[in-house]
C-alpha cells in the first residue's frame, strides 16, 4: 500500500505523516520524504545554490523516487539520499530503508508528478490557510535551517507562492481524501488509522507465530 501526503509548504504534511506511523507503529511504514530528493547542487557556487527554485518539479529527483518505490514494492531495501538544507546540497550518506507493507511518500509536488501519482494508493492533501503555512515555514526555516527572515520572506514571495498556485494547489483535485488543519485533525488522523490498521491486520497475522 502507497500512501502520498501532499499540501503546501507548512501545511503540516509531516506532522500528520509522523502522527500515521507513530499511531500504526512506525516499524509497518516505509517512509520517503520527497524533499530528500532534490537534485545534488554541490557543484554550484553557494549563491547559485541559494537561487535555485527549490519549489518547481524540476529540483527534484523524482526519476529515482519512482525507482525507490518500485523496489520497496518489489521487497527490496533501498537507500534513500539524506538533503543538507543548511548547505543546499546531497550530504554523502544515505538512509537505509528496508521493504514495509505501508510506504508513505510526503511532499508537495508528489500530485503533480503523473508517474509518482500513478503509484500511489491513497491520496492525501492537507490543506492549510496560506497565512498559517508561511508562518510555519518562516519558523522553521529561521530555527532548524539557519535563513534569515528577509531570505525566507524574499524565496516565499520570488518562488514559493507561485509554484504554489501554479503546481501544488491545482493537483488538490487529485486527493482522495483532504484533511483540513493537518495534524490537529484529530478526527481525520482517527479514520486514517483505523483504515491503516485494517489494511495491516493480515499482514500482522502473517508475521505471528
Amino acid at each position: 500500500m502507497v500512501i502520498g501526503i501532499a499540501g503546501g509548504s507548512g501545511s503540516g504534511k509531516t506532522t500528520v505523516a509522523q502522527a500515521l506511523m507513530e499511531r500504526v507503529g512506525a516499524e509497518h511504514v516505509a517512509f520517503l520524504p520527497h524533499d530528500a530528493y532534490y537534485h545534488d547542487f554541490s557543484h554550484l557556487p553557494p549563491e547559485a545554490r541559494a537561487r535555485v527554485n527549490y519549489d518547481h518539479p524540476d529540483s527534484l529527483e523524482t526519476p529515482l523516487l519512482i525507482a525507490h518505490i518500485e523496489r520497496l514494492k518489489a521487497g527490496e531495501p533501498i537507500e534513500r539520499p539524506i538533503y543538507d538544507f543548511t548547505r543546499h546540497a546531497r550530504a554523502p550518506e544515505t538512509v537505509r530503508v528496508e521493504p514495509r507493507p505501508i510506504i508513505l511518500v510526503e511532499g508537495i509536488l508528489i500530485f503533480a508528478e503523473p508517474a509518482l501519482r500513478r503509484l500511489l494508493d491513497i491520496k492525501i492533501y492537507v490543506d492549510t490557510d496560506a497565512d498559517l503555512r508561511f508562518i510555519r515555514r518562516l519558523l522553521r526555516d529561521v530555527e532548524e535551517r539557519g535563513r534569515t527572515v528577509e531570505s525566507v520572506i524574499q524565496q516565499y514571495l520570488e518562488t514559493v507562492r507561485p509554484m504554489h498556485l501554479e503546481f501544488v494547489e491545482p493537483s488538490k483535485r487529485y486527493a482522495d481524501i483532504i484533511v483540513p488543519e493537518g495534524g490537529f485533525n484529530t478526527v481525520a488522523l482517527d479514520m486514517l488509522t483505523a483504515r491503516l490498521q485494517a489494511l495491516l491486520r493480515p499482514w500482522v497475522a502473517s508475521e505471528e507465530p
